[in-house]
């Protein structure tokens, strides 16, 4: 039996431990079976086991909250209350101790599948993971973290250094349990274990001082305090490495920084032990200098003496003709560049090149730092390189190649000459032949730690001659280009940087104008930093050009750089530094036929192109355009978006289009233009014959059809195809409206209908049908007009503009009639009920429904008849008549199958099923609502999807099952979200909310109702906001808060009148008057 440990949690033996002994930790693990490579359980970040079998396959958030928060409690056994709590925190449901149960069996079949079988066992109480405490990195990283702290206590910091850096190196997350999300007890333990992590961070650092490292420790402390601003301690040990280096204003500044931050947020002043600091840092303090640094790693070679008794290096095997010259002892260069000032951010990066550096293999560390002219590679590489100078004490090489000019480029043995003097070497001892400069190279650099960066590469052949065989030397390269050859000769790690993320660039533009300057202009800033497009050379000259002109305002240079030419904007120094510049270096470095696509795909109006439309511009055949876009992304010039997806960064952007207009001809960019329009005319059209088959109204003539068809006929690839191209849609047609294209705008509006009603985006829709509407007069077309209208009336009626619609509608109708389009008018009609409906003025409703179905009667229009039998059948059942609407959809349905039309008759199996809950036919609802689903999925139409979900959950709910319920409803809270379909969204919420309020889950209820609530106030619908307050009553009834749900209820009643909803008006104004009648004392008559 198991002991009791002090928090009252019984013990459990580890395997191959005696009952009752909880094993100390053990961080070098003493037993075979523990080792690292049979078992582990890592929890500093995502979870994962990994067993003698592999690693264990944990599914869900749930299942790996079980695994890390038994882990962090190894061989202790963790009551099922507190595995709830952490779980599902205050609010568990019903079954949580089912659930729990069940989550369990799943990770003990996933253990035993890795080879773990008998680790997780049960206890009456709850449950435990046999485990040592080593093979669990939190536990091991605990450890780590007192033995650091022990030693600094006792004045060892290089001992304090090794444990500490030993144990922050288990961390591969920030947050620990990153993918299992926690709650209660189990978000304590992470909070507790961040916590830890930030104080042994702050003690790796304090030792790093002591150690004399206060150049390597001022960009870390900087980075760490853009993430933790108001870390007193952080803070401290950053204006210590500053003042040491001599930076006595910048430590007294991140002293003011502090003060002015938490004085804002929180109204008080830093502590007294870091105003203090302050004041020995004003005073100069001579007791903050440095101690002299201690020797640390390994003891340099022994230098043998020469013929003439001076000190030389000898490699063994150097060939003949390339020994060392005899003289004084080989010098320590210290060649990098001054830092950036206000160097911010790169985490991820600076990371990187620190875990190459630990690398404990025996090969060449070499690193590659590519991206485009302006974005910070030099920047990083110093700022990294004088962080880790320490841990190369024969010094730093730094050499610019100039490869981004090939006409100055440096020839590698002029760059070989420069890194050999600055060894040491006379210029009359250097080879005059290449090979034997290298070989030299190489052999002074045998056995010695010397960083070396070479800065603008070029190509390979720029760099290949200059690289070390020494594995004590680090060489770190930076290029535009991403330089793929370098990979066929030497392991290489490639460190890509892209624009920073917006908020380490609003940071940049802080440190350099200035914390009050920001918070005075805020928005401004934000605007200022996407004008710069987070580029870290744009946000220095923006803030170089307000410098130079002290009244200017961030504002001001907003509206400058929002001008017509941003580019000419973003220049000081006459022009000696700009943007333009950087990148017209790399437009220069192109080849002739990668330059002309750059600058074709400049006149795109969207923010991605595909490969195929890259193609179709160039007039190339496919694989010849990827060939060339490879070519733009090596240079930087493009970034991969996805697959065959790719853009251009904004600044890139405009770049381009200002190419085209100088090095492309009239005619040339004129039929660039028609490629790019007649390739999206030829994806909706291809999209069209899948999506939307019945709808074949529109042919598209096209003056240059693409070599290939974009993708395989059929559903899902072709919303797949559109979801990628989304965001280049509505530009592409207002760039037609707009730009003499009027036909081609209101064609690929028409063609791009079944795309829109399977995936909502409504707002974006009503945008693109008024510029087809705009397309449609341009050309004078009455019949097209009444189209576009037309169109416009459905994207209205979708995003809830009924009003609108009906505007819409009622100026597309008579166009339609008079041009003769009689199928066109039926679908006007049928548009105008459905926005009646919308405003529940059903009987104005059923009459435009019958007047749809006369006309399409008359034409002998089948899907058309289906269309409207289906919509009357449906507004019966709004109505509340579901009899009624039995004969029109069992006639709707089978039109639907017998014209062929999948989309069509699940929308009627849906309105059957609406009409089978009508009536409380609950089996057969669910038998319609399912069979409907099943079509929806097949076809990947999400947003019906959606609410057929949302059928399915009230289905069920009305059967007595609010927990099955939960279930279709939590997968149509997902779809909606992702359709940022706000309607949608409040009406699955407040189904949700519903379902808690049966399963008495008042918590959970609130919360949803809450939800529910807030969206309608976004999207006004007083007929939906009168349910969801209905039941906000009903739910302050359960709670006791009578007031609260008289309130509700009293609103409640006046929304269903102003949404003419009169009888369920009645029904609430009844059970107010009901339950508000007094109750008669005792005794009284």
């Amino acid at each position: 039996m198991g002991g009791t440990s002090a928090a009252g949690e019984a013990t459990v033996p580890a395997p191959g431990q005696p009952v009752g002994v909880s094993p100390a930790v053990v961080l070098a693990a003493d037993g075979d079976g523990d080792k690292p490579a049979r078992r582990q359980v890592r929890l500093l970040g995502p979870v994962e086991v990994l067993g003698p079998a592999g690693p264990a396959l944990l599914v869900g958030a749930r299942q790996r909250a079980v695994v890390g928060l038994l882990a962090l409690k190894a061989g202790t056994v963790v009551p099922q209350w507190r595995l709830v709590d952490a779980l599902w925190g205050q609010h568990p449901p019903r079954t949580a101790v089912k659930s729990l149960h069940s989550h369990v069996a799943r990770v003990r079949s996933a253990l035993t599948l890795c080879g773990l079988p008998d680790v997780l066992v049960t206890r009456e109480s709850g449950y435990a993971l046999r485990l040592a405490p080593e093979t669990v990195d939190a536990i091991r990283f605990e450890e780590f973290a007192r033995r650091g702290r022990d030693a600094l206590a006792a004045g060892a910091p290089e001992r304090a250094v090794a444990r500490l850096r030993e144990g922050l190196g288990l961390w591969r997350h920030e947050v620990a349990l990153a993918d299992a999300e926690p709650t209660g007890w189990g978000a304590a333990e992470v909070d507790r274990l961040s916590e830890v992590r930030l104080a042994a961070i702050e003690d790796r650092w304090d030792a790093e001082l002591q150690l004399g490292r206060h150049v390597d420790a001022v960009g870390e402390l900087e980075r760490l305090l853009v993430e933790y601003p108001s870390r007193e301690r952080l803070v401290a040990l950053l204006m210590l490495a500053l003042y040491r280096c001599g930076r006595q204003t910048d430590a007294l500044d991140a002293y003011q920084r502090l003060r002015a931050g938490i004085a804002e947020e929180f109204g008080v002043d830093p502590g007294p032990e870091l105003a203090r600091l302050h004041t020995r840092i004003l005073r100069r303090d001579p007791g903050l200098d440095p101690e002299p640094a201690p020797v640390t790693g390994p003891p340099a070679a022994p230098v043998p003496a020469g013929p003439t008794g001076a000190g030389r290096v000898v490699a063994a095997g150097m060939p003949t003709g390339t020994e060392p010259p005899a003289g004084p002892p080989m010098p320590t260069p210290m060649q990098l560049p001054a830092p950036v000032g206000f160097f911010t951010g790169r985490a991820p990066e600076l990371s990187l090149l620190d875990q190459l550096l630990d690398d404990p293999g025996g090969d060449l560390r070499l690193a590659l730092i590519s991206g485009p002219g302006g974005i910070g590679k030099t920047a990083l590489a110093v700022q990294w390189g004088r962080r880790v100078a320490g841990r190369f004490p024969d010094g730093q090489l730094f050499v610019d190649l100039r490869g981004h000019d090939r006409e100055s480029t440096l020839p590698p043995g002029h760059a070989l000459s420069h890194m050999l003097r600055s060894l040491g070497v006379p210029a009359d001892r250097i080879p005059a032949e290449l090979t034997e400069q290298a070989s030299l190279y190489r052999s002074l650099l045998h056995g010695r730690r010397i960083l070396i960066v070479l800065d603008n590469a070029g190509t390979a052949d720029d760099v290949l001659p200059l690289v070390p065989a020494s594995v004590g030397t680090m060489l770190v390269v930076t290029s535009r280009s991403a330089i793929a050859a370098l990979n066929t000769h030497h392991a290489v790690c490639a460190v890509s940087l892209d624009v920073l993320p917006d908020h380490e660039a609003l940071t940049v533009l802080t440190r350099l104008l200035g914390v009050g300057a920001v918070q005075r202009e805020r928005a401004a800033a934000a605007e200022l930093v996407r004008l710069c497009d987070r580029m870290p050379l744009a946000l220095r000259i923006a803030a170089a050009k307000l410098a130079s002109r002290p009244s200017r305002t961030i504002g001001n240079l907003v509206t400058e750089l929002a001008g017509a030419n941003r580019l000419d904007a973003l220049t000081v120094d006459g022009g000696s530094r700009s943007v333009r510049t950087v990148f017209a270096s790399a437009y220069r470095a192109l080849s002739a036929p990668a330059a002309r696509l750059f600058r074709l795909l400049g006149l795109h109006p969207g923010p991605t192109f595909h490969t195929l439309l890259a193609a179709a511009v160039a007039d190339l055949p496919p694989q010849e355009a990827r060939r060339i876009v490879d070519e733009l992304v090596v240079a930087h010039l493009a970034v991969e978006t996805g697959v065959d997806q790719y853009r251009f960064h904004d600044l890139i952007a405009l770049f381009a289009q200002q190419c085209a207009a100088v090095d492309e001809t009239a005619s040339g960019r004129e039929d660039a233009v028609l490629r790019i329009v007649d390739w999206y005319l030829a994806v909706a059209t291809a999209a069209n014959r899948v999506l939307d088959p019945g709808r074949d109204r529109v042919t598209a003539v096209l003056r240059h059809p693409p070599a290939e068809p974009p993708f395989p006929a059929e559903h899902h690839a072709a919303l797949a195809f559109l979801d990628a191209e989304r965001g280049n849609l509505l530009p592409i047609t207002r760039y037609a409206a707009e730009h003499g294209l009027p036909t081609a705008a209101w064609q690929l509006t028409y063609l791009l209908i079944g795309f829109y009603d399977s995936r909502g985006h409504w707002p974006e829709r009503v945008e693109m049908c008024r510029f087809a509407v705009s397309a449609a007069r341009q050309i004078g077309d009455p019949a097209t007009e009444g189209l576009m209208l037309s169109g416009l009336g459905v994207a209205h009626i979708m995003a809830r503009r009924f009003d609108a619609a009906l505007t819409s509608l009622h100026e597309a109708l008579p166009l339609m009639l008079a041009s003769g389009d009689q199928r066109g008018a039926g679908h006007v009609y049928n548009n105008i009920a459905a926005a009646y409906s919308g405003l529940r003025r059903f009987d104005e409703a059923v009459t435009a429904f019958r007047h749809a179905l006369a006309i399409h009667t008359a034409s002998g229009y089948r899907l058309g008849i289906a269309l409207a039998l289906n919509n009357t059948g449906h507004t019966y059942v709004r109505m509340g008549r579901p009899e009624r609407s039995a004969a029109d959809l069992a006639e709707a349905l089978a039109i639907a199958r017998e014209v062929g039309n999948p989309r069509l008759e699940a929308a009627v199996l849906h309105s059957l099923g609406e009409a089978d809950l009508g009536r409380g036919a609950l089996d057969e609802a669910l038998d319609h609502l399912g069979r409907a689903l099943l079509v929806y999925q097949a076809i990947g139409d999400r947003r019906y999807e959606a609410e057929t979900m949302n059928g399915l959950g009230l289905a069920l709910l009305r059967k007595g099952d609010p927990v099955a319920a939960t279930s279709p409803l939590r997968r149509a809270l997902l779809l909606t979200r992702d359709l940022a379909d706000q309607h949608l969204e409040a009406v699955t919420r407040h189904n949700m909310g519903q379902a808690y309020l049966a399963a008495g889950d008042l918590a959970a209820a609130a919360e949803e109702l809450g939800h529910a609530l807030a969206l309608r106030g976004r999207i006004p619908d007083p007929y939906e906001e009168a349910r969801v307050r209905r039941d906000l009553g009903e739910l302050g009834r359960r709670l006791g808060d009578r007031t609260g749900a008289e309130q509700h209820w009293r609103l409640a009643v006046t929304l269903y009148r102003r949404a003419n909803a009169v009888a369920e008006a009645g029904e609430l104004a009844v059970r107010l008057e009901r339950d508000a009648r007094p109750v008669a004392a005792p005794g009284t008559y």
